[in-house]
């Protein structure tokens, strides 16, 4: 299997065997559970017989998941599809695009009260949008990815995804660079401005600091 060019990574030490294999996991496999996590929450999200504080704390949620997610593939797939994969520069310029798209409807949903009738079909087409994402990066993305890079450079890639995600912002900002290098010089510094909104404003940005939902509250009294 051929090694394909690489976004910035940190310089290997010495010179690894052959067989050698660093340790964390794959940025094909990380992203992929990713879409299956973020799938789970736009479930529950839409379901408009939920609870509507829970269901705006699902938005927001949400919102911070995926925009954490779109900044650290933004900052190493993209730029390694459009450098590695055939047609690469049309797939990643496509997904940028449909990128700032899903930016944008994240924005609106988060802007909108959850009791307010125009939340439901916001909710629905930002679910929309998250499962044209994932069967996009599903079909075109990480199959052709799989073919052309070692599972070290994957791994790799997927250490870096996972640091990109800790600096990366939390709110969507549609309109902030998406590409190399200015990406991963604006997104950090966004990133520490909206942690600090967040912490000041008790907003809860994981899936672990959610509430159990109420039925399930009761069943554990």
């Amino acid at each position: 299997m051929s090694t394909v060019p690489l976004p910035p990574l940190p310089a290997d030490t010495g010179e690894p065997a052959q067989d050698y294999r660093p340790g964390g996991r794959s940025m094909v496999d990380l992203l992929a559970d990713e879409h299956h996590r973020i799938d789970g929450l736009c479930a529950e999200l839409v379901d408009d017989a939920a609870d509507p504080g829970r269901r705006r704390q699902l938005a927001e949620v949400l919102t911070a998941t995926v925009v954490r997610h779109l900044s650290a593939e933004e900052q190493y797939l993209y730029p390694t599809v459009r450098v590695a994969v055939p047609d690469g520069p049309t797939l990643a310029d496509r997904e940028l695009a449909a990128d700032i798209t899903l930016l944008t409807a994240l924005r609106e949903l988060t802007g909108t009260a959850s009791a307010d009738a125009e939340f439901d079909r916001r909710a629905e087409r930002v679910a929309g949008l998250l499962r044209r994402h994932a069967a996009a990066a599903e079909t075109d993305l990480f199959p052709p990815l799989r073919q052309v890079a070692t599972d070290a450079e994957l791994i790799r890639l997927g250490n870096r995804v996972e640091i990109a995600e800790e600096a990366a912002p939390t709110r969507p900002h549609p309109h902030t660079p998406l590409t190399p290098p200015w990406n991963r010089v604006v997104h950090p510094a966004v990133g520490m401005l909206d942690k600090v909104r967040d912490a000041v404003t008790r907003r809860r940005t994981y899936l672990e600091d959610l509430p159990l939902p109420r039925q399930a509250n009761r069943r554990h009294r």
